[in-house]
């Protein structure tokens, strides 16, 4: 069997992924806090035909080697800033820097998202910033509770939170944890624009006010780092390849068919 048949649908099978993966970042490109993603191929085992002959300074400098193909080796995300829109909405948040938001997932589970799309959620006399799916923004004193009467919140670069009450009084209630990671590529994406820490991420670091994680913009979100005609010039280019290495399996099948057709 020829080598070609197999060596090109690992270069199918690479090449699919690699849609799917660009399929998804073009599918979130108006998602918020969304990080887009690269998926990155290493060459398979080579099997040596002939080896290299150097004795005394003459012979054959090179050996004949024959690759095997393609595999998939990593899908990393890059987790640089994508664009800032301003909302005008007080309780939409973005971070200008490296940092997470903290919140408390349904299980009692620390997550992290740059998603800072908060709402207000109201019970009794108490009102807390929570996430679109409800789970409450964690802030260095636990659950960020705004108390009842709240006219306005106000949130400065640092993450320091102060509620105006409907008597025009001025209240710091608490401030938003922002956390960092040694290794944000290593973080589990778990949906809903959350992630999770894992072995290879390090360890969490809740920084202090000093702009180390970054600053706080209120009123703002950030989007997407998705650029479109980034990942329509990357679509191209794998659709191009998937059809180059079907291509190689079929010159590879009639080369076959030639070779099965010899008469004497």
């Amino acid at each position: 069997m020829m080598r070609a048949l197999w060596t090109a649908s690992t270069g199918m099978v690479a090449q699919q992924l690699n849609v799917d993966n660009i399929s998804n970042n073009l599918a979130n490109v108006n998602t918020i806090g969304y990080k887009k993603s690269r998926a990155e191929f290493k060459d398979l085992l080579y099997e040596t035909l002939e080896k290299e002959t150097m004795r005394d300074g003459e012979g054959k400098p090179v050996s004949v080697q024959v690759g095997h193909g393609v595999r998939a080796a990593a899908i990393n995300k890059f987790f640089t800033t994508g664009n800032l829109e301003q909302t005008s909405n007080p309780y939409d948040l973005a971070i200008d820097g490296k940092g997470f938001f903290k919140v408390m997932g349904p299980n009692g589970e620390e997550l992290y998202t740059k998603d800072g799309s908060f709402k207000l959620s109201i019970e009794d006399d108490a009102s807390r910033l929570v996430t679109s799916d409800g789970y409450f923004v964690m802030g260095s004193g636990g659950e960020i509770d705004l108390g009842a009467d709240v006219k306005q919140v106000i949130i400065d670069e640092a993450g320091n939170i102060v509620v105006k009450r409907g008597d025009d009084t001025l209240e710091e209630i608490d401030r938003l944890i922002i956390t960092t990671f040694a290794n944000p590529a290593g973080l589990e994406s778990i949906g809903s624009n959350f992630y999770q820490k894992t072995g290879a991420s390090g360890e969490p670091v809740d920084v202090d006010d000093d702009g180390s994680g970054g600053s706080i913009l209120q009123g703002f979100l950030e989007y997407s780092n998705v650029q479109i005609v980034e990942e329509m010039v990357k679509l191209i280019q794998a659709q191009r390849a998937y059809e180059i290495n079907s291509k190689s399996i079929q010159t590879a099948d009639e080369m076959l068919s030639m070779a099965n057709n010899l008469r004497r």
